[in-house]
């Protein structure tokens, strides 16, 4: 699903995004539902970025990656964590990309987001390429969902990785 976003572009600049686990619904911008095998996921769209609330019988995980005023998390690379029976991991990274590269990565992400039934994109007014974009699904066990944050003027696409599951034993050799 792709949407037009109507608030001002707030989180300018990828260094000002920060991390958090634990923090209550946000008020969203767009909002995708999802029921994923048992899971059920809340993708929402923020005027700060992306929130995700997922709730199953084991507990729930809320995740949000936004432009926090008075946050001291900033984005980390990456986070492994326990949340009661799940593991939590967490990756980001930024890509810096030529104005071309910038435009044409845009519009294949805004494109594979916008078309995927597990998918939430927004843009931002002003231009066509700040946007945030969500994709998410369920595979072995495990909710995934990887999120795209775009700053044009900065040629930066900030990339995250989540994966929440039940703790897979190691089997033994």
């Amino acid at each position: 699903m792709l949407t037009t976003l109507q608030t001002a572009y707030s989180d300018t600049r990828a260094a000002d995004l920060a991390w958090t686990l634990g923090r209550e619904p946000l008020p969203a911008l767009a909002v995708l539902d999802l029921q994923l095998d048992g899971a059920e996921l809340q993708l929402r769209l923020l005027g700060a970025s992306h929130q995700v609330l997922l709730q199953e019988d084991r507990g729930v995980c809320s995740e949000t990656v936004a432009c926090m005023p008075g946050s001291s998390t900033p984005l980390p690379l990456g986070v492994a964590k326990r949340l009661g029976e799940w593991e939590y991991e967490f990756a980001a990274r930024v890509e810096t990309l030529t104005q071309g590269q910038f435009a044409g990565r845009a519009q294949e992400l805004l494109a594979l987001v916008s078309d995927h039934p597990h998918g939430l994109a927004g843009t931002f007014p002003g231009s066509p390429y700040a946007f945030t974009a969500m994709l998410a699904h369920r595979a072995e066990g495990q909710v995934r969902w990887r999120t795209w944050h775009a700053y044009p003027q900065e040629g930066q696409l900030v990339v995250t990785r989540t994966r929440v599951g039940v703790r897979i034993p190691a089997t033994a050799a």
